[in-house]
């Protein structure tokens, strides 16, 4: 019984979950099912090194003008080796490259130690040819610990370098 309370004392990375929401462009294009969610599916899958999971509506909203079962949205989870590689990814090529970066705010860490961090496009990602991407799309990254303290995940994000400012 010690021995699982001592593996969950040392602060780890559990997952990081990439996704994103299609409301907008599915609202735009006509035929959005056929032609644009293979593109957009097949550069999120060439970021995050696999292929993501179509969400979709579980009812309708007309409000929302949903329908139920249209694609509302992607998402993959990073475990092991990938969210390694992500992770690295994304402290060392893709935060560099968001214009006018100044670090990641240290708010954006939740009480539970996660942290979200939000990109308006995914031109940042070095995988992504700007020229060559007929849509863009936004994305919102979330990396989920198992730390339970803020300052603690302060010090650990730090430690896996991730430009935290105060």
């Amino acid at each position: 019984m010690s021995k699982n309370k001592a593996q969950s004392k040392s602060p780890t990375l559990q997952k990081i979950v990439v996704s994103s929401g299609l409301g907008k462009m599915r609202l735009q294009n006509a035929q959005f099912e056929d032609k644009v969610l293979p593109e957009i599916v097949k550069e999120f899958a060439s970021i995050v090194g696999q292929t993501p999971a179509i969400t979709r509506a579980k009812k309708s909203v007309a409000g929302f003008k949903v329908r139920e079962g249209e694609a509302v949205g992607i998402v993959a989870s990073l475990r092991g080796r990938r969210m390694n590689d992500f992770l690295t990814k994304l402290g060392s090529a893709v935060l560099p490259r968001v214009r006018d970066f100044k670090g990641i705010s240290a708010k954006h860490i939740d009480r539970n130690g996660n942290i979200s961090i939000g990109f308006k496009d995914q031109s940042v990602f070095p995988e992504i040819n700007p020229e060559a991407s007929k849509y863009n799309f936004g994305l919102e990254i979330t990396l989920v610990s198992n730390i339970r303290d803020r300052e603690e995940a302060i010090a650990f994000y730090r430690e896996k370098g991730l430009p935290l400012v105060d």
